[in-house]
Parts: structure tokens; sequence; C-alpha cells
């Protein structure tokens, strides 16, 4: 990915009696790893960001994901079944039943409580739930064929974020930060904009495994001090000092370990730390957008989650502009959901309530990316885990749907995706896809695309085998590409 140059020894030497087809066996396999640890440890040390060369032209510079926590109703918002209205109540039979959903032969069809319409000049279909997002529709491409591999939350936050339902790699955000850097020297490459809530899966969504720790999320919280100790308690001179001095002794120790990474991701988290006081607080602080762009947010709002959320994603639109890489916004949790979109019951409720906190803020920051000029060259993805089933177990004014990976749907915006489409399509009923099927892998792959990565050449060698965030899985998806 990175032009490499130079090779540093690592800390335990060759020894004289080493076997010739060992060494050269050890050596075949490592050399562009031995090579990458000089590359790294140079790139934790230094006071510059590390330029980075892209396999291609890129398309985009940045990536906001919007991450929708719980599964959003895919038949209620970017996927319209009127069968569904037409057949409630009706049981669905046993050539629907599914063992990756939760279904079985006696669960009824449910239509949406809520009415689509064709928006834009495009005719997008989207619902009201989705009022706001409706009006920025010749800007969203819908993938409406998205299938995960198991109904559970924490095993498909893992896929979303890791490609692996196992977790145990790193996060999508620490493989662009790791691939690509920061544009600002005093910033992280990674940034995760949490709403108080840490999703299921857990940190290991936002971590970075085996990449060396400065590749991991940063955390900015909604309300409050946005970092822990991000205003200095020693002088400037003193802090410098300490550094220096910490640096020293990691330096010598990670000369004299069998795993310097981990040791320089340390250091180099240090030294973006203490760079990050100049800059966060200036970031993070909205109070001096314009009146009319924080209300275009929805930061105004009596409701307090909205008004999280609105702030969060107005921070992501400035952490961008100030060249952070990859920024994550999560949604609250509220009434003590499990997953804030998990509506197994309460369906209209439930997701009424999560429209209102992050439908206006989204569709605000397609806009006003759209407006400065950085929609073209900014990703912003709008998924949840997982979608939800078309049929309930018993039609009532209190019922839900439950998990559903069979098919359900996703959007992106901007960053050379094609505006005003949708891809791909489920049956009648919404239930499983019947064109153009698309895994997450698809998804990895085609975002790095358009930053000018070639997915399967971006690579980490780790536990004997070059790892990448596809994995052996992944095609790009042209159709979708501007």
């Amino acid at each position: 990915m990175k032009k490499i140059s130079g090779n540093k020894q690592s800390g335990t030497q060759m020894k004289a009696g080493i076997l010739r087809r060992g060494f050269l066996r050890n050596t075949s396999s490592s050399i562009s790893w031995l090579a990458l640890c000089g590359l790294l440890a140079k790139h934790a040390r230094c006071d510059e960001t590390l330029p980075s060369r892209t396999h291609f032209p890129a398309q985009a510079k940045n990536i906001i994901f919007c991450f929708m926590d719980g599964g959003p109703s895919h038949v209620d918002s970017f996927d319209p079944k009127p069968m569904l209205k037409k057949h409630e109540g009706k049981p669905i039979g046993e050539s629907a039943v599914s063992k990756r959903s939760q279904s079985n032969a006696n669960r009824v069809w449910l239509g949406s409580p809520w009415k689509f319409q064709q928006r834009g000049q495009s005719g997008l279909w989207v619902s009201d739930l989705f009022p706001h997002i409706a009006q920025v529709a010749d800007e969203i491409c819908v993938v409406r064929s998205m299938v995960g591999e198991l109904p559970l939350h924490g095993n498909q936050n893992l896929l979303l974020h890791t490609g692996r339902i196992l977790g145990q790699a790193p996060s999508i955000g620490a493989w662009i930060s790791y691939g690509l850097g920061s544009e600002n020297k005093n910033l992280p490459g990674y940034m995760l904009l949490n709403n108080d809530w840490v999703p299921n899966g857990g940190l290991e969504n936002f971590g970075s495994y085996f990449l060396p720790a400065s590749h991991q999320a940063t955390m900015l919280r909604p309300k409050g001090v946005p970092v822990d100790n991000i205003v200095p308690s020693d002088s400037s001179e003193l802090q410098k000092r300490k550094l220096k001095l910490l640096a020293e002794q990691d330096s010598e120790f990670a000369r004299q370990s069998a795993d310097p990474l981990a040791i320089q991701g340390a250091i180099a988290n240090y030294e973006t730390a203490y760079r990050m006081q100049s800059t966060i607080p200036e970031v993070a602080d909205i109070a001096g957008e314009p009146e009319y762009i924080q209300k275009m947010y929805g930061v105004d709002s009596s409701d307090k989650y909205q008004q999280h959320y609105a702030t969060q994603a107005l921070r992501a639109r400035r952490l961008i502009e100030a060249g952070v890489r990859f920024v994550e916004i999560t949604c609250p949790s509220f009434d003590g959901n499990n997953s804030p979109w998990d509506q197994h019951g309460q369906i209209k409720k439930g997701h009424e309530k999560n429209s209102l906190i992050t439908d206006q803020s989204v569709a605000a920051l397609i806009l006003d990316l759209k407006q400065r000029g950085l929609l073209d060259e900014t990703i912003v993805i709008w998924a949840g885990e997982m979608g939800r089933t078309p049929h309930t177990p018993k039609v009532t004014p209190a019922c839900g749907r439950d998990h559903h990976v069979n098919g359900y749907s996703l959007f992106i915006a901007g960053g050379g995706f094609k505006g005003g489409m949708a891809y791909g399509s489920t049956d009648e009923f919404g239930n499983s896809v019947v064109e153009n099927k698309v895994d997450i892998h698809d998804i990895h792959a085609t975002i790095l695309h358009q930053m000018g990565i070639n997915h399967e050449m971006l690579t980490y060698r780790y536990g004997g085998r070059d790892n990448r965030l596809t994995d052996v899985h992944g095609k790009v998806i042209s159709e979708i590409l501007a």
C-alpha cells in the first residue's frame, strides 16, 4: 500500500548456527514485515504525517459512517413492499421460513405503518419514516440486497465493522487509518463520536486489534468534556520533557521486545494525544457555527437525544474538514433499549423515536457537505448491522419485527457513488434477496476502492498470514459507482 523502504533488523539477533534453509524460509515470509516495522516505527516517532500513496487515483478522501445500531427495518424505510399490507395477518408458510432469521410457518405478514413515496428527480422510494432523508434522495444510493450471516446483534456488528462475525480483527476505520493515515498531524486517523452507548460486540467494533494501537478509534462524547484530560494539567514545557522521557524509555524497551510495533504504537498515541490538546477543543466546539447551520442539524431540538446526535453529526463534518480520515457516529440509546433500532415490539413508536433523533441530522450532514463542496470527496454511509423481519408473531397495535439477515438495506452518499438509485432487490415480501446479492465484504471492497485502495493489496502480516479487511472475500460493485 505505502511505499516501503529500508529494513531494520529485529531486536532478536540472528544466531550464527541457524540453518540456511530456515533462514531463507523465514526471510521470504517476513522481509516485507521487517521493512514495515521500520516504516511504522519511523512513522510513530515523526512529527509529520506520513504521506500516503494510493493504488490508483482516489475518488474520496474521507468517510463518515452513521451507524444505526440494532437493525432498522428495510421494509419500513427504503424497500417498499405493498404485498405485505395486502397479505397482512396471513401466515407466511413453510416456504418463507429461514434459519437465518427469527421465523416459523405460523408467523404472519406485517405491512408497513408508513407510506412510501417516490422522491426527488430520481423517483427513489423512501418512506415517510424519514422525511428529511427523503429530501436528499437524489444524493443517496440504496443497496437493497444486503445479506448477513447470523441474526445476532454482536456477531453482525462485528461483521459490519471488522468483516468477521467473531471480530478479532481491526475495524474498517482502523484499516483506513493504517492505509492512508490522517491528513492532520494533530488528529488521529479514526474518530468515534459515541452517544453514551457501546453496541453489542463491545469496543472491539472500533479497535485496531493486530494493527498498531495508533489506528484504533479515539472517542468523543456528545456532552461535557469531549475527551478525558484534554486540558493539560502541566505546562507545555513540562509535558514535552515528560513525553521525551517516556519516548526514550519506551524506545529502549521496544528495541528489546519481540513485538516492538505495539510499543511504537503507544509512543505514537502519546504524541498524538499531546498534539490533540490544541486541536480537539476547537474542532469539537460547535458554538461558532452559524445559527442556521445548528438549526439545520437539529442542535436546537427540545429532545436531548436529538441534540446529542445533531452535535456529533456537526462535529463529524468539522473533523473531516480538519483532516480526519474516518469518523463514525453511533446512535443514542433511549428507554434502556438493548440496541436503539431493535424494536421487537412497538415498531412504530421505536422507529419513529430513532428517526426523530437521527433523520434530520443525517440529511443535514449530506446537504452541508454538498454546499461546501465536500460531498464529492466524502463517503457518507448509513447502515445497521441487519434488517428486520417482514413478519411478526401476531398483528397487534404494539407488535414489532425481529432479526433478519436474509435481505436488508443500507445507503451510501457522495464519494463517487451514484445518487438517486437503488441496487439489488428482495422478493415481493422483502423476505430474501432475489437480485444482486451483496455482503459486507463487497461494501468494504467498494469503499476502499473509492479511497484509492485495492482491497486485496491492503494487507498486514499477522498469525503467519497476510490479513486484510475483506479476508478472502469481496468484490467491487462497479454498478453503483459514478
